[in-house]
């Protein structure tokens, strides 16, 4: 059992009146870790560490953290086995991917703000007709909260944090209950790079009348950054109304990936059929409703099948796995009845949907990817996020069709399009209402680019100079010359 303890003010702790939890792998259902559970009081301790640590923070020179940051981003890499394993045996996720994807984005992330962070400018303005000169200055926002989820739990967590840490922020950070582990482990990685005590927090436990709604409730924490389901943004947003704090969210999705009947038909199989169910399905980018223009809309069904059949299911710490165990045992729960509703509703299966019961596999939370197709829109299963790995397929005649099944949802976090006309990648790319559009891909980041979504997919927008305007706060400063 590891012990994964708070860390505040740069030293390790328990909760207050040593309160715990267990973590349990979804591999086997055994649990791995013993957890900190926090409460207000832990939450209170962390907030004042990192306000004091900001005073300082906040006013060095951005070449000295970025050093910090890089050191970080090495101390990454040299545990990459490790965060790795624990990535994997805490959430289920394919060791491979762990290993190829997720730790080195992590890295990647503290390098690129790092840099980022040391060169970006800001406005100004010469009007010389009143002898005025106008600048622009960026200030650090303050004490961040940076809530993260259990899905990509390194990869999302250092996504918020090396940001907020370039541009001078300090962060108490709450990563889910579910996979705390390796945001520990980051904890000691900061205070191997030297960083000062207080400026990167970590408080374990659980939301709601708890450490989550805590921390969004503090009156000295300046902004959140959270990552997860869209009612709980909702929560949140409620939380901090108050407070009148700074929000940066990227909720839930159920996107749609359309495929016109001149795409590259291997290109568009194996990226649909990526965009469901990477992740065990467990990704809020999922392209989960794929709409395959009616000429070739057969065809695709026969190959997504004998695409999605070659992934071996098995122990996420075999290299050789593709789809690994989902989170929790009621999270399992929950795909499973959305697999029998798709039936109800008309669905017809085309593979997959079973509990694997048997052998080592059966003592985990494994399910076999499912595929459904001749279904319609207004089928529960083709409007609310499953989570899972769960592909609805569905036909259309018209390019302007898909579109308009593509927006009626209350989602817009991502899509794809897959077609060798350009009018049509740009046609589309316009109409859909999301915050992402893939042409011809899947997964594929600029960090300099927006990153967020419209409706329930969340509010503002993060990457770039778009988290440089998130983390800091933006001042007018206006010279009269003589």
């Amino acid at each position: 059992m590891k012990r994964v303890r708070n860390f505040i003010n740069g030293e390790f702790a328990d909760s207050e009146g040593g309160r715990s939890f267990q973590s349990i792998s979804p591999i086997d259902n055994q649990p791995i870790a013993s957890v900190a559970d926090s409460s207000a009081a832990d939450v209170d301790r962390a907030v004042a560490a990192a306000s004091k640590a900001f005073e300082s923070w906040s006013k060095m020179n951005p070449s000295n953290r970025k050093q910090i940051l890089l050191k970080v981003a090495a101390g990454i890499e040299a545990r990459a086995s490790e965060l790795a394993e624990w990535e994997t045996r805490d959430m289920g996720k394919p060791i491979h991917d762990s290993r190829t994807k997720d730790v080195p984005r992590a890295a990647f992330n503290f390098r690129f703000f790092a840099d980022y962070a040391e060169h970006v400018g800001t406005h100004a303005f010469d009007k010389g007709w009143d002898r005025t000169f106008g600048y622009e200055l960026r200030e650090p926002v303050g004490v961040v909260a940076a809530i993260s989820p259990w899905n990509f739990p390194l990869m999302l967590l250092t996504w918020k944090v090396a940001p907020a840490l370039a541009f001078g922020c300090t962060v108490v950070a709450k990563p889910a209950e579910q996979s705390p582990i390796t945001a520990s482990i980051l904890a000691e990685i900061c205070s191997d790079a030297g960083m000062p005590p207080g400026v990167f927090n970590v408080v374990n436990g659980f939301g709601p009348d708890a450490a989550g709604e805590a921390l969004t409730r503090h009156p000295d924490v300046s902004a959140i950054t959270f990552t997860g389901e869209s009612n709980t943004g909702k929560a949140i947003m409620k939380a901090a109304a108050d407070g009148l704090k700074k929000l940066s969210f990227e909720l839930g999705g159920k996107s749609a990936s359309i495929v016109c009947a001149d795409a590259d038909m291997q290109a568009a199989v194996a990226g649909s059929v990526l965009g469901v169910f990477l992740n065990q399905g467990e990704v809020c980018l999922a392209g989960s409703r794929v709409l395959v223009q009616r000429p070739i809309y057969d065809e695709f069904c026969a190959r997504m099948v004998e695409d999605i059949e070659s992934w071996k299911i098995g122990d996420p710490l075999e290299d050789s796995t593709r789809v690994g165990p989902l989170v929790s045992g009621e999270h399992i729960e929950k795909v499973l009845s959305y697999i029998e509703l798709a039936e109800a509703e008309g669905g017809k299966r085309l593979t997959g949907g079973e509990r694997l019961t048997s052998g080592d596999l059966g003592k985990g939370n494994f399910v076999s990817p499912a595929i459904f197709a001749d279904l319609d829109n207004s089928m529960r299963v083709c409007r609310e996020e499953i989570f899972g790995p769960v592909a609805t397929v569905m036909p259309f005649d018209e390019v302007d069709e898909a579109i308009a099944i593509a927006n009626d949802s209350r989602y817009g976090l991502a899509g794809m399009v897959w077609t060798k006309s350009l009018d049509i990648a740009h046609h589309v790319a316009r109409a859909v209402k999301t915050g992402n559009m893939w042409v011809n891909c899947f997964f594929v980041r600029d960090l300099r680019l927006p990153f967020g979504g419209y409706k329930d997919s969340g509010i503002g927008r993060e990457g770039g100079e778009y988290s440089h305007e998130f983390f800091t706060e933006s001042k007018a400063v206006v010279i009269k010359f003589d």
